[in-house]
């Protein structure tokens, strides 16, 4: 099946990239990092204190250097989220700083065994192609609360990872850490593990750990995705086109800083922007005008040929209720009939600052329904019908043919328990269960059937070790999470 779902017509998807490259030709950028500011100084930006006016054909030179292509690995050594053309897949949501406690159904700040619960249910889970670093740990130090996040999932999961550094340092730390679970550098660099989200502070801003990090990654060849998180209305202009124009200058600025620091190092044209309701002065990320930024700039994006990424399948819902699925259910969809290539957002709630791993399961179903649609529709008999008319005649009981069991499994989704479709009395029986009761005890099973996946002694020591060493100088003492599965001295 085709994706292709695009809201803008060629000319202007032109006109959003003249004016951006004009954007940051004249107007300019802030980059807060010296070394950035340097690199983009010894090739003829004009440089006025920490404001960077790139021309048009650096800017050119940098978008051709982007590689098309690149795949992330999982911890085997298997190929599985490929990041090109309509490729379509889908990670959890990412750093949020509460999750939905499912007893109480409350917004608690989440910790370090929230984020292991998280990482051991979507490992369970193949609708997930990638893990993402889901929550902040309350009980972990803000100075290493991005390795840690890191260390918990590489602990906990062997598939690939969507994550984030907090600093300059911190984003290091993590590459040493992604290259002793690889096997080194260069064994990192042939098989990425992870990519990296970077994010532009709307308006035009690099801040200097931002910017110094898409200097990091590109120098280690660890794949940054550009997280463009344009407002509009607030931090960017109100209509959309005007927020597609400010978002392609934000990715545009931060692939030249990218490409100067190692030119073919790969990269993504990524973003969660949002419109702000006028009302509430809340970013919605449920949002059909959310969902249509999105569209908009991956057809951007795929226009100048390279990978993309989106924030959809979330919700500003408070509780896993109608509203959650609704928002989810729609713009996921939406993503995968885009094309997307990764598409982030599942088990968020609460415009992005919540987490629930019931949701998950049930986001879950609707991933699996967008993949299923993807799949289309296949010839898979020959004659198409009239062979099985000519055996039965007007009978009905084609459940009798053996392509009915062959072929039932190919041709449609069986969802898990967490959809009901049984019948009304079934439903009764079982005591007239909502959604959220279901995805509760589907979490339950998921949970008693994981298996952590398997890890070298000796990586998984040097990660421990290296961890440590970073908790003790700012005074953690254990390691919440994972002291249960700390190899021995």
């Amino acid at each position: 099946m085709g994706r292709n779902l695009e809201l803008l017509g060629e000319e202007l998807v032109r006109r959003i990239l003249d004016e951006a490259m004009d954007l940051i030709a004249t107007t300019g950028v802030r980059v807060m990092a010296p070394e950035a500011l340097d690199l983009l100084a010894s090739v003829g930006a004009r440089v006025d204190g920490d404001v960077a006016r790139i021309p048009v054909p650096l800017a050119e030179r940098a978008l051709a250097s982007v590689p098309r292509e690149f795949s992330l690995y999982d911890r085997k050594g298997n190929a599985v989220v490929r990041y090109a053309g309509d490729a379509v897949h889908f990670d959890p949501g990412s750093c949020g700083v509460h999750v939905l406690d499912s007893e109480t159904l409350e917004h608690r700040s989440s910790r370090s065994a929230d984020l292991v619960r998280i990482v051991q249910v979507a490992e369970m889970l193949p609708q997930f192609a990638a893990q993402s670093t889901a929550t902040i740990c309350d009980d972990v130090p803000k100075e290493i609360g991005d390795l840690y996040r890191l260390f918990l999932v590489l602990l906990y999961s062997g598939k690939p990872i969507v994550t984030g550094g907090f600093s300059a340092r911190g984003t290091r730390r993590m590459i040493a850490m992604l290259a002793v679970e690889s096997g080194g550098p260069e064994a990192l660099r042939a098989r990425p593990r992870a990519v990296f989200d970077v994010c532009p502070s709307p308006p035009l801003r690099w801040t200097e750990f931002a910017a110094q990090n898409l200097v990091d990654l590109a120098r280690a060849w660890v794949p940054v995705q550009l997280v463009s998180m344009p407002l509009a209305g607030a931090a960017a202009p109100v209509t959309l086109l005007g927020s597609l124009v400010q978002h392609a200058a934000e990715t545009i600025s931060g692939i030249v800083i990218h490409q100067l620091a190692q030119p073919g190092a790969p990269v993504v044209w990524g973003g969660a922007p949002a419109i702000m309701d006028m009302r509430t002065a809340t970013t919605p990320m449920g949002a059909i005008e959310t969902a249509m930024l999105d569209i908009g700039y991956a057809q951007v994006g795929k226009h100048l040929g390279l990978p993309t990424h989106a924030y959809m399948g979330a919700s500003d819902a408070k509780i896993v209720d109608a509203q959650a699925g609704l928002e989810s259910g729609v713009t996921a969809l939406l993503g995968a009939l885009a094309g997307i290539n990764m598409i982030s957002g599942a088990g968020m709630l609460d415009f992005l600052a919540c987490f629930s791993v019931e949701k998950l399961v049930v986001d879950a179903e609707a991933v699996a329904m967008a993949q299923r649609l993807l799949a289309g529709i296949q010839v898979r008999t020959d004659p198409l019908a009239t062979d099985a008319f000519a055996r039965l005649g007007l009978s009905v009981s084609f459940l009798e043919l053996p392509e009915t069991r062959r072929l039932f499994r190919l041709e449609q989704w069986l969802p898990s328990r967490v959809i009901d479709r049984g019948t009304l009395g079934a439903w009764q029986e079982e005591g007239s269960p909502d959604t959220f009761a279901r995805a509760r005890e589907r979490v339950k099973a998921l949970l008693a059937a994981y298996t952590r996946p398997s890890l070298a002694p000796d990586v998984e020591r040097e990660l421990f070790a290296m961890v440590r060493a970073e908790a003790k100088r700012f005074g953690l003492e254990c390691l919440p999470g994972a002291e249960s599965i700390a190899p021995r001295d």
